[in-house]
């Protein structure tokens, strides 16, 4: 008998297989890192950040039943049903699950030359740090994006929620500029599951038209990491999000070209000296504004651009493999040789920083995720905790900073009706940390617990299932 694949069928049995044979992969199951598993959990006198922005509360119990938070208040007004498996968390605090929304299921090798899948990696420290939702902005493989989800969904991977995002959509042959092939890429996408498109730096104002227009039809938004268009001209053209920030918006540059990307090399100069104080970037951030468009933080991989200072997080070799870590430090070495890009983007970092707080001032809706690119210095969790804390040294406070990783995610997803802050009937995605938060933003990096839909897992087992294993090749 003659069995006849089609092309996608194929490259989907090649991407299991190899998931199933990878030796990185033992094939562990998600209960091993499952600690607490009741039908009902009280969690007493703990501190809670409820994610909405408000101060933080003391000496607080929330009782999880179900799978979900079926109350939270202080601890002399709560009644712990006599079932409940207590747990005393003096000392401790409670945040809602991170939501990530510059993610990825892959990893930068050979300062940033070259990508490699991590997806059985990458979906265990997301949750060990925190991370119990995600959206996957850009693919480099559906088919390897999907199939993580599966796994996640069904129980048999540790990881995050995800929403996944489309492949990169850049400037490929001359489909995007065809308003009927571009619906026939972006239905299929839908139907299989995709819930926002990512576009790329080469596309321009009337294609983001054209592919939101799309988009907006199947119910899918769209997200990008622009520069042949502006922000203003992504904005008036329907975009939902903007990546990154004004650290990658070259409408400012004076030698820009219409419908054309330029390289960074001669707008960013530019860029750090510009006033974000000025009409012109404020004119910006209005159009953004008045339009609602978010704009994602990305914090952390701009920080690991200033080489000349940053440090690795210390966790990450731990996770990387012994190849991966010496890509980073010679990364690092070479930056420190030739320190003046390395002062260049301090200075864009700061302005990115200020562009952030002036965004939200306004009324603009702020995200966050790690985005682990650049030349590898950021990983999974780990970048997305160090991005709350840049959030904190911008100028946020720390309950503020917590809402833009937790809720303002969860609006833009459409979920916060279920996810992205601590309260009465929504699911126990819950976070719990040693020390607190509000008066140290660091303390977020202490997870002694992460509950997903109220499923207790241990962050220290996740992050030790995945030693070694971050950058294999």
């Amino acid at each position: 008998m003659t069995i006849r694949l089609s092309v996608r069928q194929l490259g989907l049995f090649i991407v299991l297989i190899l998931v199933f044979l990878a030796p990185s992969c033992k094939r562990r199951t998600t209960a091993e890192f499952i600690v607490i598993k009741d039908p009902v959990i009280a969690l007493k006198h703990i501190r809670v950040i409820d994610g909405t922005g408000e101060v933080v509360r003391e000496d607080q119990t929330i009782i999880i039943e179900s799978g979900r938070i079926a109350a939270i208040g202080p601890t002399a007004q709560i009644n712990v049903p006599p079932s409940a498996t207590s747990l005393d968390l003096s000392g401790h605090t409670a945040i809602p699950g991170l939501v990530g929304m510059h993610e990825h299921l892959f990893y930068a090798i050979d300062g940033g030359e070259r990508y490699v899948k991590a997806p059985e990696s990458f979906a265990p420290l997301y949750l060990a740090a925190g991370v119990t939702t995600i959206r996957t902005a850009g693919a480099l493989d559906l088919d390897t994006d999907q199939y993580v989800k599966r796994s996640v969904d069904k129980g048999r991977l540790a990881g995050p929620k995800i929403h996944l995002s489309s492949l990169y959509i850049d400037r490929r042959a001359g489909d995007l500029v065809n308003p009927q092939k571009v619906a026939k890429v972006i239905n299929e996408w839908a139907d299989q599951g995709i819930t926002s498109l990512k576009i790329y730096e080469n596309i321009n104002g009337t294609e983001i038209k054209s592919i939101v227009d799309a988009a907006h039809k199947r119910g899918l938004k769209v997200t990008g990491h622009v520069c042949a268009a502006g922000f203003v001209e992504a904005a008036q053209a329907g975009i939902d999000n903007l990546e990154h920030g004004l650290a990658v918006d070259t409408e400012f540059f004076s030698r820009k070209k219409a419908g054309e990307c330029p390289q960074r090399s001669e707008w960013l100069p530019e860029l750090a000296r510009i006033d974000v104080q000025s009409e012109p970037v404020q004119r910006m951030i209005r159009e953004l504004v008045i339009r609602r468009v978010a704009v994602t933080s990305t914090l952390a991989v701009f920080e690991s651009f200033v080489k000349e200072k940053f440090e690795l997080d210390p966790r990450m070799q731990d996770v990387l493999t012994e190849d991966a870590l010496a890509d980073c430090r010679t990364s690092l070495a070479e930056g420190k040789k030739d320190p003046r890009w390395s002062k260049l983007w301090e200075v864009v970092l700061k302005k990115e920083m200020e562009f952030e707080r002036e965004f939200v001032k306004a009324g603009g809706l702020l995200m966050t995720g790690v985005d682990p690119t650049g030349w590898g210095g950021v990983v999974a969790g780990f970048g997305d905790q160090r991005g709350v804390e840049l959030l904190v040294q911008a100028g946020f406070t720390p309950e503020e900073a917590i809402r833009i990783a937790t809720l303002n995610g969860a609006m833009f997803l459409g979920e916060d009706s279920r996810i992205g802050t601590l309260a009465t009937g929504k699911q126990a995605d819950i976070v719990i940390v040693r020390g607190n938060p509000a008066a140290n933003i660091r303390d977020i990096r202490n997870v002694q617990l992460v509950f997903k839909d109220g499923v207790g897992y241990d962050p220290a087992k996740l992050i030790e299932s995945v030693r070694g294993l971050v950058g294999e090749k």
